[in-house]
């Protein structure tokens, strides 16, 4: 009778257990599908295995690719507020064998393992101790999951055996999609770190090219205030590089990781000037039927370049003024003032002091722009930039046309003779067209005459004394060198033919065989 008392007793308390056991399966499954923070993750679930399935001192090892041993990532421990450094060796103590076996491991009696480490000091020698690997969708295991239950018969710690296999195979899938989210994050950032990067090169320092006296103070100045937040006023005409300034500023300042945000404001009227800078609010105006951010809510924490700033009316001057004095805005049709930290470089090509004095610009809006001018000189005010200048677009437009691109000397000699009312961009635009011209790829003096820039084209103007070139120089070629001796003989063949040691009659028949068009001068 005794032995059915015992045997029913027995029976009842596994019921029980069976029972709590699947109400842990469930919480655990509840935690783990909660949160993709793998540590506090593991950490609640081994909390939940303590308090509901009375496994204490619950432990997760998890592999480490780089030293392949297995370290502590998880642990129930109330009186150990921080995770011990601890880490296990393939086949290392209990938890070592079952990462190489891959098989769980069950003691009755911790006393009787003479396997068991103990490197934690935290379990009870006489009781049992599970260990079960797990497995994230591979072969191999990826960690180990222990604990220590209370004393039991062999039946019950069978079944919680069970509940570990359940409860790592759970975790296996977690810790699986939160190395796949970790990779995929890691994967990302070395990509915005690499578009950073690139970004910071294209419109770093050594894109503004010029060794000239006016463009070694540009790059002084730049240098100087990147490392500020001050308000900066680029000044000069158009073309001469104004946007790339700004970039060269926004990418070498501590914003650098912030947004660099661009505006023209000639390109817009007043009321969608105001739109575009302040944003506006759904149904604002007719068309509005969605909320939009301004320009100044996409720069925050960043750099705003407002572009052509002389050409802004004077009503507008008053609602930027405020902005740029309080920090704060309205959206259009908005009634929530928001805060905004916004670093502005603003460029203009007008006389803003001349407009100041008529009284067509604000003058507490120029004080407020004009902290920090920065004066880019003309192109014709530094010829001696061009050679450096015509190497670097022609190395720009051979990555653009995805071919072999050279500019011969001859041609730089001859840009050089123009006066480019239209600065970079005019330069840009004509070696473009020489590039087109040039179907091998050699842009030489033809293909710039071609262009109808120089000598006779649109903006031609007369051209400075040529620059004396060395007739030796073994980089010439035959043709650019009869160029080169016409050009210093101001196009008198008989000169040239002296400067070459050459008979005129020599100098005409290379004139005529080398197809060189000959200058009136």
């Amino acid at each position: 009778m005794d032995d059915v008392l015992i045997s029913v007793s027995s029976e009842r308390h596994r019921g029980e257990l069976l029972r709590t056991q699947l109400n842990t399966l469930y919480r655990v499954s509840e935690v783990l599908n909660r949160s993709l923070d793998l540590e506090s993750t593991l950490r609640e679930v081994l909390k939940i295995l303590h308090a509901r399935a009375k496994m204490s001192h619950g432990m997760v090892t998890l592999l480490d690719p780089q030293s392949g041993n297995l370290l502590l990532s998880a642990l129930h421990a109330p009186d150990q507020p921080n995770l011990p450094s601890v880490s296990y060796r393939a086949g290392e103590g209990i938890t070592g064998q079952v990462l190489s076996s891959g098989v769980p491991k069950m003691v009755e009696r911790l006393i009787d393992e003479p396997e068991f480490l103990d490197r934690l000091g935290l379990y009870d020698n006489l009781l049992p101790f599970i260990c079960v690997p797990i497995f994230a969708g591979s072969d191999e295991p990826v960690g180990v999951l222990s604990a220590q239950p209370p004393k039991e018969p062999r039946p019950l710690l069978d079944d919680r055996l069970q509940l570990m296999e359940m409860i790592a195979n759970l975790m296996g899938n977690s810790v699986r999609l939160a190395w796949e989210v970790e990779r995929e994050r890691k994967s990302l950032t070395n990509e915005r770190d690499s578009l950073r990067r690139a970004i910071k090169a294209e419109h770093g320092f050594d894109n503004i090219v010029g060794a000239s006296a006016p463009m070694r103070q540009v790059f002084d100045q730049v240098r100087q205030v990147a490392k500020w937040d001050t308000t900066v006023l680029i000044r000069g005409q158009s073309g001469t590089g104004k946007e790339l300034i700004a970039s060269a500023i926004h990418y070498n300042s501590p914003r650098a990781n912030a947004t660099f945000v661009k505006l023209n404001c000639a390109a817009l009227p007043d009321n969608l000037l105001e739109s575009e800078l302040f944003g506006h609010e759904k149904g604002a105006f007719t068309g509005a039927t969605h909320q939009h951010k301004g320009r100044f809510e996409q720069a925050d924490g960043g750099t705003l370049f407002l572009d052509e700033i002389g050409e802004i009316s004077p009503t507008f001057q008053a609602k930027l003024l405020r902005v740029l004095q309080e920090g704060e805005l309205q959206r259009v049709g908005g009634t929530k003032t928001l805060k905004v930290d916004v670093r502005i470089i603003a460029a203009t090509n007008r006389d803003l002091e001349a407009e100041v004095a008529e009284g067509d610009f604000r003058e507490d809006l120029y004080y407020r722009l004009n902290v920090m001018p920065i004066q880019v000189a003309p192109l014709a005010g530094r010829i001696e930039d061009i050679p450096a200048l015509a190497k670097a677009l022609v190395t720009k437009l051979s990555k653009r046309q995805g071919r072999t691109l050279e500019i011969k000397d001859s041609a730089i000699r001859l840009l050089m003779q123009h006066h480019w009312p239209g600065n970079v961009r005019e330069l840009e635009n004509c070696l473009e067209r020489a590039a087109i011209m040039s179907q091998e790829g050699r842009i030489d003096q033809d293909a710039i005459r071609m262009t109808g820039v120089v000598n006779g084209g649109t903006g031609a103007v007369a051209a400075p004394a040529p620059q004396a070139v060395d007739l030796d120089d073994p980089e010439l070629d035959e043709r650019e060198r009869v160029i080169a001796a016409l050009e210093q003989a101001g196009w008198v063949q008989a000169k040239a033919a002296r400067l070459l040691g050459m008979t005129p009659r020599q100098v005409a028949y290379r004139i005529q065989t080398l197809d060189i068009p000959v200058r009136k001068i």
